[in-house]
């Protein structure tokens, strides 16, 4: 699929994943100007998520968290605090099944993440509500070609409430993160982090 066209044909997939060989993208969309009000802030082990203007904050739960750590020869990228609780159990599949979507009724946004591993090979979850219940998904790659990759979204698209992400991750070209940021809606992106062959670009809105 090529990548691009289908970010700009969607104005909204909410929370996005794409892992490659030696590739990670990680973005965040806002509708809400609660959401729209952050930045990435690169840290030691990765990234966090940061207040751009502390005084507009409704409710810091779910928009302030670590979405990246590296972990050993690991990386870790989530859209919430789910980072932290793969980190400390240790186990990808072990840690997920003690989370669950998240309480944001009605949308009830999925849990995604993702873990790449130093030998290339990757693995992606989503944790989505299925009849009230939680539906935990796991899909385990041992790799992937050169310039290609698989991608997980929160969302299908628009909607009231919002469409939870459906069927296996999307197979994708990656291309460049600059392009990637330039292919995002440009009402609703809000942040992007790349990392391309050990080399890491952050990307945020409300910093030019």
């Amino acid at each position: 699929m090529n990548f691009l066209e289908f970010l700009k044909k969607n104005p909204y997939p909410g929370r996005g994943i794409a892992v490659g060989r030696n590739r990670v993208y990680y973005f965040i969309m806002g509708r809400s100007e609660n959401s729209r009000n952050r930045i990435f802030v690169e840290t030691e082990d990765g990234i966090r998520t940061e207040a751009f203007d502390p005084a507009k904050v409704v409710d810091p739960s779910l928009i302030i968290y670590h979405p990246v750590r590296r972990v050993g020869g690991d990386l870790i990228v989530t859209n919430g605090d789910q980072t932290d609780t793969i980190r400390d159990i240790g186990d990808f599949q072990d840690a997920l099944m003690t989370r669950e979507y998240e309480p944001d009724d009605p949308n009830f946004t999925p849990r995604i993440s993702a873990v790449l591993h130093e030998d290339g090979s990757f693995c992606l979850s989503i944790l989505k509500r299925i009849d009230g219940r939680c539906l935990r998904e796991f899909f385990a790659y041992e790799g992937c070609d050169e310039g290609k990759g698989y991608f997980l979204s929160t969302y299908q698209g628009p909607g009231s409430p919002l469409p939870s992400f459906q069927g296996e991750p999307l197979p994708i070209d990656m291309p460049e993160p600059e392009a990637v940021w330039e292919a995002l809606n440009e009402d609703n992106k809000v942040s992007l982090y790349t990392y391309v062959d050990g080399e890491v670009k952050i990307f945020n809105k409300n910093q030019k």
